[in-house]
This record gives C-alpha cells, sequence and structure tokens, in this order.
C-alpha cells in the first residue's frame, strides 16, 4: 500500500473520529484543561511519524512547502471568531486575539505562496512566518487552557460541532505544519 493511500485513509479516519467527537460532545466529559492540551497532544502525534517514519518523511518533504503553507488560509476561520464575540457567544478575551492572529498569519501565508521570491528569500520568510504563526496557535491554546480553567462555560462552543473541529482536527494539523515548514527552512539548501 502506498504512503499517499496510508495518509490519505488515516486522514479520514481521523476526520471521522473529530466528527463522532464533536457530534457527541466528548470534549465536554473531560477536564477543562482537555480542550487546550487536545491539539497539542495531536500534533504532536503527527510529528512524531513525520521524524520517525523515513517513507512517511520523504512523502511529505517531497510535497512543495508552499503547498503546506496554503494549508493555513484555513486560519481565516478568525472571521468567523470575531463575528461569534459580536454576537456574544465567544468571549472577547478569547475570539480577539484567536480570530485577529489567525488572519494576520493566513493573510500572511499568500505573499510567501505567491510572490516571486528567490529560494533563500522564501526559506527566510517561511520561518519568519512559521515561527510567528506557530507563537501565535500557542498563545491562543494558552489562553484557552487559561480561560476554560476560570469559567469552561465561556469556551463552551469549542466542544461543540462545526467548532470542536478547531482542537480535534484543525489546530493539531497546523501546529504539524508549522513545525514541518520550519524544519524544512532550516534543513540545508542541496547544491543545484
Amino acid at each position: 500500500m502506498s504512503v499517499a493511500l496510508l495518509v490519505r485513509a488515516f486522514f479520514w479516519l481521523w476526520f471521522a473520529s473529530a466528527v463522532a467527537v464533536g457530534h457527541w460532545q466528548v470534549l465536554q466529559r473531560l477536564a477543562p484543561v482537555a480542550i487546550a492540551l487536545v491539539p497539542v497532544a495531536l500534533g504532536g502525534a503527527l510529528l512524531i511519524p513525520y521524524f520517525r517514519i523515513s517513507a512517511l518523511r520523504a512523502w511529505i518533504d517531497a510535497i512543495d512547502v508552499r503547498a503546506l503553507v496554503l494549508v493555513h488560509v484555513s486560519r481565516l476561520i478568525g472571521v468567523y471568531l470575531l463575528v461569534l464575540q459580536q454576537q456574544g457567544a465567544l468571549p472577547r478575551a478569547f475570539a480577539i486575539p484567536a480570530g485577529i492572529g489567525d488572519i494576520v498569519v493566513a493573510v500572511m501565508a499568500l505573499p510567501i505562496v505567491f510572490a516571486p521570491l528567490d529560494e533563500v528569500l522564501r526559506r527566510r520568510a517561511l520561518r519568519i512566518w512559521s515561527v510567528v504563526g506557530l507563537i501565535d496557535t500557542l498563545l491562543v491554546i494558552a489562553t484557552v487552557a487559561r480561560l476554560n480553567l476560570r469559567q469552561p462555560e465561556e469556551l463552551r462552543l469549542l466542544t461543540e460541532l462545526p467548532l470542536s473541529f478547531l482542537p480535534t482536527l484543525l489546530l493539531p494539523v497546523i501546529i504539524a505544519t508549522h513545525v514541518i515548514i520550519l524544519h524544512r527552512s532550516l534543513e540545508p539548501q542541496s547544491p543545484a
């Protein structure tokens, strides 16, 4: 079985699991800090095979890094977070930094992908963007932990569909791709 087929099967299974977790509101049954730990744990779980299984790593490293960056355009979900905050469904302390940070990182991804940059400049831009994006993500996760320890009901929407996809699917992928992009941008260039 090819690596591509295994990866596809894994992600469809993971997607189905994320739907089930959101549908049955499994995250509501966990300790309040779990919503913050779930994306970090899942992101780490995605990175372990990347760094341990050479065939998988070779397959991922063969993907144009710009395609991995384009995954982060999904962070335009920040607009939805801001709308929910405006409607009073999410607390300002979460929605404003998460929403604005996600929008900024998503928009910053576009010139990295589409601008006609030489390889050296693109790698430098990738490093800066990836560090900024990863720090933003980790700060949002820390905010979720802090808010959930104080008043878990404020972030209840993160345990229900569709926002339950954030901790169970989107954030782990964002964490893992930031680390992979950063790792790839720091590797020595092979001679042309």
